[in-house]
């Protein structure tokens, strides 16, 4: 439910895509198990106390988030140049979280955790000030205009990341869509807890590329980088 008692609007597609391979069933029932965030699903938090990050981690390190990982290539590629970096990653779609738990498994980095699910059940439980970057990377765009509230970049989710932001902490978001990008400058100029600091066609220093950016440079559409950051 959001803050007013109405019901949350679904901000993603499909929660199944083609069928998984053995291997990726068992790393969702071995491997997430053992990364998943804990406490984030009503059932077992229904008070919906806050979540403790030096419990995920063991320590006070910095925290990162990335809003829907895809396949998780930029997560573990941040995970691995970062090793002093605690990093969530949600994602809803169970495909793309089997592809992100074979990275994972693959690379061997240990600074990851992830929820399988909708980012702002996760995003409501943090404390305040304790995320020192978000990622939102190729977002859904939602084209459609009777869709366009589904956009995760909103003055209403903008408000409800807020809280758990440092103050001067970036929010990165990378689209190919120029309508989406033009929403999100207007949303973010819109909201008092922010300010556009960049809009940019090249990329961050430290920006080790995805599959989607590649699929929209292969078709020819041109990326933006927008860097947004908590006032």
């Amino acid at each position: 439910m959001d803050a007013d008692g109405q019901p949350r609007r679904k901000l993603y597609g499909r929660r199944h895509g083609k069928r998984l391979r053995p291997s990726q069933q068992r790393l969702l029932a071995e491997l997430l198990p053992r990364l998943r965030v804990p406490g984030v699903a009503p059932q077992e938090n229904p008070e919906r106390r806050p979540i403790d990050p030096r419990a995920l981690f063991g320590d006070a390190r910095p925290l990162w988030l990335e809003v829907g990982f895809g396949g998780g290539e930029h997560l573990v590629a941040q995970a691995a140049a970062n090793p002093g970096v605690g990093l969530i990653g949600c994602e809803p779609f169970v495909n793309g979280v089997a592809i992100a738990l074979g990275a994972i498994g693959r690379s061997g980095v240990g600074n990851v955790r992830l929820h399988a699910g909708d980012a702002r059940d996760l995003i409501e439980l943090l404390p305040a000030g304790v995320l020192e970057r978000v990622f939102l990377l190729y977002p859904d765009p939602w084209p459609k205009t009777r869709h366009v509230r589904r956009r995760f970049v909103s003055r209403e989710n903008l408000a409800l990341l807020a809280p758990a932001v440092k103050a001067g902490a970036e929010l990165r978001i990378a689209t190919d869509i120029a309508a989406y990008a033009d929403h999100a400058v207007a949303e973010a100029a819109a909201s008092p807890e922010w300010r556009v600091a960049a809009d940019s066609h090249e990329p961050w220093v430290d920006w080790p590329g995805t599959r989607y950016e590649a699929k929209a440079l292969k078709a020819g559409r041109v990326p933006r980088y927008l860097t947004v950051v908590r006032a």
